[in-house]
């Protein structure tokens, strides 16, 4: 089981990479992570070979595996669910994805393939062709 986040104020697959890069670095561990109000039910079946898919300009471009899910108390004494992270992002093909709140499940047959290797570093489509093109199913 895959999780879907979006990747909120994020231009690029190279800007989460950047911000991530940043904000690890202040971690103990090294690995990034996403913080969540909500703890994933199916916790299990995440960390076992899931992967978050990060939703950027309204598609879904990247994704990372689930390390683990570690509980983090706020400073306002709630508990949240911290989704550990490999550092590793795979580009994925792009798929369209609505906005929502939070994250949501995703199915491992509903989720987009990862592109092949040494595809990555190709030039991307121009955003507007990629969502087009994804809209009716090509890409």
């Amino acid at each position: 089981m895959n999780l879907v986040k979006l990747s909120v104020g994020t231009e690029s697959v190279e800007g989460l990479q950047a911000w991530q890069e940043q904000y690890r670095a202040r971690l103990p561990e090294g690995l990034p992570r996403h913080v969540t109000r909500m703890w994933p039910k199916r916790e299990p079946e995440i960390v076992q070979g899931g992967s978050i898919y990060w939703v950027i300009k309204g598609l879904i471009q990247c994704r990372q595996r689930v390390v683990r899910m570690d509980e983090v108390i706020g400073e306002d004494g709630i508990r949240r669910c911290a989704i550990i992270l490999d550092p590793e992002l795979h580009r994925t093909y792009t798929a369209p994805k609505r906005p929502f709140q939070g994250w949501r499940y995703l199915k491992p047959e509903d989720s987009p393939t990862d592109m092949p290797q040494g595809r990555e570093a190709e030039e991307p489509l121009p955003l507007e062709l990629s969502q087009a093109l994804a809209e009716i199913g090509v890409l």
